[in-house]
């Protein structure tokens, strides 16, 4: 439903499929799985209407494979998924890592591991978005917490796919995919589109994987009149597979450090009233929102507390983690899991000041009075 403002009433996951479509997402491969079965018969449904092409493959494997051949092609791609997914989308995510073939994976997470909660929310596959494949390789998530900012999200998630040739996960729960918000879904003139960079020599002098100086190669689109080799195995500038040591160990630390290198391009956060705050709270996603009302709370009973928000997830935003700690008195990570992202966070603060978690692993979202009783020890509960 609309109204004459331009405001949408949708679900989470339907604001990320019109955020892909306005990033020019043109093809798409998946294979339906709760929580992100709307994003898949969503874009079933849009894509035929402005000449794209949506397939339906038989498991998720195929389906990471198949956005790897249309992305060659030229088309931004797209697929989607949850845990169980996700699990079997990495190998081929290492592939396109490799391989420098930019592509959006987006993982509505559920409980688990294994089939788990199918239909309950959880944070579990945070370090999995980070290590999920094997051997060193870029890794960029990026973890919206409303409608809108899914919708702002998914375009900036095929925005630096593209810069930067590199799959970018778009790493939301189950919370923000099936919540339903108002959403405000911007004029093309508003949306900044960034698409992969053409080859400017002519075809007999393309070398496919010769960086430029931001480490990141031109792309030629197959079927353009370049013609090149693409492998997961270390290859040479050529494309094609090498075992010298020196040329593989130099492709590995470039893929790496194209991402890694321009972290400052690619950071995204919130901070809420941070001013003066001596107890912080690290949330993010759907545990963010119930963060930002105990913070509330606990404001009027003149506790100072903020949230630093991470909406990067990865790469980790150590800089800004590593300022918190330098003013806080004492650091919580709340998040849907045992303590994936507490890790990272106690990494850098831990010699700075103490960090604890505050965890629920049930399939149900940590509430405001979890968060509040954790930090105040229940003082302030009713």
């Amino acid at each position: 439903m609309s109204n004459n403002n331009g405001y949408k009433l949708v679900q989470g996951n339907e604001a990320c499929v019109e955020g892909a479509l306005a990033a020019g997402m043109r093809f798409y491969a998946g294979y339906p799985i709760t929580p992100s079965t709307e994003i898949a018969e969503i874009s079933a449904q849009k894509l035929p209407q402005i000449g794209g092409k949506f397939i339906q493959m038989e498991d998720e494997l195929a389906s990471m494979a198949a956005i790897i051949g249309g992305s060659l092609a030229g088309l931004k791609s797209m697929t989607a998924t949850s845990g169980p997914g996700f699990s079997l989308m990495q190998e081929n995510i290492g592939y396109a890592a490799l391989a420098e073939i930019p592509c959006v994976i987006v993982n509505v997470q559920r409980g688990g591991p294994s089939t788990g909660m199918p239909t309950s929310p959880a944070q579990g596959d945070i370090m999995q978005a980070k290590w999920g494949t094997h051997g060193d390789h870029p890794s960029i998530s990026l973890t919206p917490n409303s409608v809108q900012e899914t919708y702002e999200y998914t375009i900036k998630a095929f925005n630096i796919a593209e810069k930067y040739r590199t799959p970018v996960v778009l790493l939301m729960d189950e919370t923000v995919g099936h919540m339903r918000e108002k959403l405000k879904i911007k004029d093309s003139s508003e949306i900044e589109v960034i698409n992969r960079k053409k080859p400017t020599c002519e075809p007999k002098d393309y070398v496919a994987y010769r960086p430029d100086e931001d480490m990141v190669p031109q792309m030629a689109s197959f079927g353009e009149g370049y013609r090149y080799h693409v492998t997961g195995l270390t290859h040479d500038e050529t494309g094609f597979p090498t075992n010298n040591n020196d040329v593989s160990g130099k492709l590995v630390q470039r893929i790496v450090d194209k991402v890694e290198k321009n972290i400052d391009d690619i950071t995204y956060y919130e901070e809420y009233r941070m001013e003066d705050a001596e107890i912080v709270i690290v949330a993010f996603g759907g545990v963010s929102r119930a963060a930002k009302s105990a913070i509330d709370d606990m404001r009027e009973k003149n506790i100072k507390v903020g949230m630093f928000r991470p909406i990067t997830i990865w790469p980790f935003l150590e800089k800004q983690i590593n300022d918190v700690a330098q003013k806080a008195k004492e650091i919580y990570v709340a998040e849907m899991n045992l303590g994936q992202y507490f890790l990272e966070v106690d990494r850098v603060a831990g010699k700075k000041c103490p960090v604890k978690k505050i965890n629920k692993i049930n399939g149900e979202l940590i509430t405001p009075n979890e968060i509040t009783y954790a930090v105040t020890g229940g003082a302030i509960n009713d």
